[in-house]
């Protein structure tokens, strides 16, 4: 089990009542009808981290699939983050969250660390078992056994950031006299942050994680499933023997601003990022994450549409409105 102690770095304000991260936008924006590149990228994740954003994150994937539709390509998310990393100099970084199907576990360590020791301190490893199963055929990964193949990597990747000698042999996976040399610039190494839904994966967050998220909230304004999941989070910590105010909780949801609406048929419906996004005004969307912050969660991702230097100025205002409580 993770320690209770761990502190997750926190860059919000102290009168903040949740941190916000804000998710960058993916290569290709169909709707928009143009490519993301790193020029784009690097621009949105400096301006935010000056506005006052807590965290930014990126989506661990590959190539989007859906029905009667284009593919939707993704630059590979980890060799953003070391840039955006040595870009930034406050704001933590994530990738929300990183399939661990993707890449050998005890790579996938090492390569988070590097990260870590890039950022100065600054990443919150997020895990998960992954979900698009074309994306794992395309590129040729096992689709099978995907919470087994998560637990075992588990079982590697966290006690090679916690500096111990990994010796493990699984039916998936393995590491044989393996270490981090060296290792980053937190004992402890990062802290890690689990997205779970189902019974097993909210075990494995409560004995494993810093934090959970509960992955996109399909109607923002209707938290009656959260606080389902919240239950059976609490409910999966008791299982394991953890105090569940340990285990720290995380929501996602999109957010169209006035005069940025994304189209009905916007690729996000069909996808993760689903459902009815949030709307209103700055005092509005200020209230909404107040809600959130009122069921116990610590921190809320947005995905701005379009996400946009001009979009996340426009946002700052509800930054501005939290730390006026």
């Amino acid at each position: 089990m993770t320690d209770p102690n761990l502190s997750i770095a926190s860059t919000a304000p102290t009168n903040r009542p949740i941190e916000v991260g804000l998710f960058l936008p993916p290569a290709e924006v169909p709707h928009l009808g143009c490519i993301t590149n790193w020029k784009d990228l690097v621009a949105v994740a400096i301006r935010a981290e000056a506005l006052g954003f807590d965290s930014l994150w990126l989506a661990d994937h590959l190539l989007l699939e859906y029905p009667e539709r284009d593919p939707i390509g993704l630059w590979e998310c980890w060799s953003l983050r070391a840039a955006l990393a040595a870009a930034t100099s406050r704001i933590e970084l994530g990738p929300l969250v990183s399939c661990t199907c993707y890449r050998n576990p005890a790579l996938l360590a090492k390569m988070a660390d590097t990260v870590e020791e890039i950022s100065g301190g600054r990443l919150i490893l997020g895990l998960g078992a992954g979900w698009h199963e074309s994306e794992f055929h395309s590129f040729g990964f096992p689709y099978d056994h995907r919470v087994s193949r998560f637990e075992e990597a588990l079982q590697i990747i966290i006690p090679l950031l916690r500096g111990e000698l990994v010796d493990f042999e699984g039916r998936y996976h393995h590491a044989q006299n393996c270490q981090l040399r060296p290792l980053g610039p937190r004992p402890v190494g990062p802290p890690i942050l689990i997205g779970a839904k189902g019974p097993r994966m909210m075990r494995l967050a409560a004995t494993y994680a810093d934090a959970w998220d509960s992955d996109f909230i399909a109607n923002p304004t209707d938290l009656s499933p959260l606080r389902a999941m919240l239950d059976n989070l609490d409910a999966a910590c008791r299982e394991v023997g953890r105090d569940p105010v340990t285990l720290r909780r995380t929501a996602s949801f999109s957010v169209n601003l006035p005069g940025h609406s994304r189209p009905d048929d916007h690729w996000m419906a069909e996808g993760r990022i689903a459902g009815k996004p949030a709307t209103g005004s700055p005092e509005e969307l200020a209230a909404l994450l107040m809600t959130y912050a009122a069921e116990g969660i610590d921190r809320v991702q947005v995905w701005l549409d379009p996400n946009t230097v001009e979009t996340i100025e426009a946002f700052a205002t509800v930054l501005e409105l939290l730390e006026q409580g």
